[in-house]
This record gives C-alpha cells, structure tokens and sequence, in this order.
C-alpha cells in the first residue's frame, strides 16, 4: 500500500482486512514506485499477491526486494 495517498482514507480499511486475515502488508512511500515495481507506468496505491505459480517465484522475491528497498530509503528519510 502507498503511504502518501490522498486521502488517506481510501486505504485505511485494507491494514484491518489483511490483520485480520493474518496476510502480512507493507505501506511503500510512493505510488510511482509501487507502479514500477508492478510493471506498469500508471501510479499504483495498493497491490496485491494472489495465487502464483512455482516459476513466478523469483519475480516475487524481486518484487518483494524492490518494494522492501523503496521501505527502507523511504525509513532513513524520515529519521
């Protein structure tokens, strides 16, 4: 999910689903970003992993790699 989207309230029933779910989420710091990591050019707010085949596995550890980096920059920006 994207951190700055506005409003913010578009998203905020999705972290209360996925708890209660036990499906794990992360916020990302931009829609650009969550776009590319998607593979497509548009902007992005939320995205989701269904089901997947054994050979996409490796796509989505990339994914998950890029997304978790976007994390962390976005982290050491704000301290």
């Amino acid at each position: 999910m994207e951190a700055d989207t506005e409003p913010l309230e578009i998203l905020l029933h999705l972290p209360l689903l996925a708890e209660d779910k036990n499906v794990p989420y992360v916020f990302v710091p931009s829609k650009d970003s969550l776009g590319q990591a998607c593979g497509v050019t548009r902007s992005v707010i939320a995205c989701s992993v269904t089901n997947y085949v054994q050979e996409q596995e490796m796509e989505i550890e990339a994914l998950e790699t890029i997304l978790m980096d976007e994390f962390r920059g976005f982290a050491r920006a704000r301290s």
